[in-house]
């Protein structure tokens, strides 16, 4: 697998035209790596790619993981920033959502990796049925206790034909409580900004000089490229995906071939695509560059569909941007879909 990602990473150097700016190892367990299979990836990418002085180079783990002996390990590769899946730091939360790891491991694989890495994001889950507001809070003071940079936190979603959906089903715990769910999350948000964060985006929040450059790529909109088996990619103007089998996926790049489907978006998927995700950040949705790159129809459509929010005081106009408000960040996906354009052809 790690040849094969490898050679994709050959096959497509002529996708990157920018220099590259972040190097993410993510989707399922990527600390599974050695060293020398890290480096030799990342060597890779430096061999047939422009790369910037000193990019960000995140890699994604679970406390589970991360042994000391790896968190040093670690410290010694390019990697400079590690993102950890922490859910939460107390033991009847992670039981519910059926995590490998408890919280005493949890805590100690924080105060482990914080040795050795300044630039640490973890993410926490709210939203958890029986977590109270005093829990959640609990949750926050430790991760701020930690001293780290970044936090990425999100609202608990219950997945088709997962153990937690069932045992809900079957009445054994509560189902997800929405109204719970964001009080919590304006919990989170004052907490935080009171610490000195500032939430960039709406389930992500960052100390100056911490915000993560490469989920904020994409939500800037800029290119990027992605290898190994279910990874996605973006040029601009057309999305793609690479299969899924694992065995289909080495059999196809060893021959040469990019097992790749493409999407081409059109003006109105771009649109929306901009519209979503510039309101679920502090840049918000620039009225001139829609005028610019969408034309009078889409600007005359979205200052539209926006009056009401505005009035309800869920968007605000700043300085030529629209941008959800601290009473409509909780809300923001919902408003975005109403501001989606549905009616021209594509």
């Amino acid at each position: 697998m790690v040849q094969a990602i490898a050679k994709e990473l050959v096959l497509r150097k002529s996708e990157a035209d920018d220099v590259v700016e972040t190097i993410y190892f993510g989707g399922g367990t990527p600390s599974v790596l050695s060293n020398e299979e890290i480096e030799f990836l990342i060597q890779t990418v430096y061999d047939h790619y422009k790369v910037m002085d000193r990019p960000e180079i995140t890699l994604e783990a679970n406390p589970d993981d991360l042994s000391s002996h790896q968190i040093i390990q670690l410290s010694n590769s390019p990697i400079n920033r590690l993102s950890i899946g922490i859910q939460s730091f107390f033991d009847e939360d992670l039981k519910l959502m059926n995590r490998a790891h408890n919280a005493s491991e949890a805590e100690k694989c924080i105060q482990e990796a914080t040795e050795y890495f300044d630039n640490i994001t973890i993410d926490l889950i709210y939203g958890i049925p029986g977590m109270d507001n005093d829990r959640w809070k609990a949750n926050i003071q430790k991760a701020l206790d930690f001293g780290l940079p970044h936090i990425s936190s999100y609202a608990l979603t219950v997945e088709p034909r997962t153990a937690l959906q069932k045992i809900i089903e079957k009445g054994v715990v509560p189902d997800v409580d929405d109204e719970q769910a964001q009080e919590q999350f304006y919990i989170l948000v004052d907490m935080l900004e009171a610490h000195g964060f500032v939430n960039y985006e709406i389930s992500n929040f960052g100390k100056s000089g911490f915000f993560s450059k490469n989920n904020t790529a994409y939500w800037l909109g800029k290119s990027y490229v992605g290898v190994g088996p279910s990874a996605h990619s973006f040029d601009g103007k057309n999305r793609s995906w690479n299969i899924r089998n694992n065995p289909t996926y080495i059999k196809k790049i060893t021959e040469g071939l990019l097992p790749t489907e493409i999407e081409t978006l059109s003006q109105t998927d771009r649109y929306n695509e901009y519209v979503m995700t510039g309101l679920r950040t502090i840049w918000g949705v620039s009225l001139e560059k829609i005028e610019k790159e969408f034309g009078v129809t889409y600007l005359d459509y979205l200052n539209l569909q926006a009056q009401k929010y505005v009035a309800q005081g869920l968007l605000q106009l700043a300085d030529g941007k629209l941008l959800a408000t601290k009473k409509g960040k909780f809300l923001v996906d919902g408003i975005a879909s109403d501001l989606f354009m549905v009616n021209l052809e594509k």
